[in-house]
């Protein structure tokens, strides 16, 4: 009943969340065995999840939506009120209240409680961003279209460009640490770095 499933968050092996075009949403609590449909109370588009727990997840998509549950997928709430040109790609969370969403037009939203409210961040350009790891509470690195690397150490208050050496969009990035990360593209881009970008 969907054409793609876009992302998909464990909060430990045994408690998942998928979610597809269509504002599809999928859940496992037996390790991935079984899937059971979810109500997302959408028909958008539901590019990437991130689950803190068992219980709490943040969902974002096409319409500048940012989907929220507290109840294992049960009901999601919509959090980004009115309306939105803008898609929200990816999102990642440092803790349990700490969240970084990038999106097209190079919107970068930040949350401090869990997903509930959202603050605009100055990205400085306007260019598509894809993903972003936020590994601790200070360092986060987003990337997207041309090349484009993104870094805070402040938390997001202010974003600096990093030399990529590429031209080519990434699509993704990881870090493990604030020093090892990885970011991955188009036509086999994977850049590296050991040193925090």
């Amino acid at each position: 009943p969907w054409d793609y499933i876009y992302s998909v968050s464990f909060s430990d092996a045994n408690n998942g969340t998928a979610v597809a075009s269509g504002g599809i949403i999928l859940r496992t609590t037996d390790g991935g065995s079984t899937w059971n449909l979810q109500n997302s109370g959408t028909f958008n588009d539901i590019n990437f999840v991130s689950m803190s727990s068992a219980n709490n997840g943040v969902a974002v998509g096409f319409g500048g939506m940012i989907l929220r549950t507290t109840d294992g997928g049960l009901t999601w709430v919509n959090e980004l009120k009115g309306e939105s040109e803008q898609a929200l790609t990816s999102i990642s969370f440092t803790d349990a209240n700490n969240g970084i969403a990038v999106g097209t037009g190079g919107v970068i939203l930040k949350t401090t409680n869990d997903g509930l409210n959202w603050v605009s961040q100055t990205s400085g350009i306007t260019d598509e961003l894809y993903g972003v790891s936020y590994p601790d509470i200070n360092n986060a690195t987003a990337v997207g279209m041309f090349g484009n690397i993104l870094k805070t150490t402040d938390g997001g208050i202010t974003w600096v460009n990093q030399t990529s050496g590429t031209a080519e969009n990434l699509n993704s990035v990881s870090f493990t640490d604030v020093n090892n990360g990885t970011a991955v593209g188009q036509s086999g881009v994977i850049l590296r770095t050991t040193n925090g970008g």
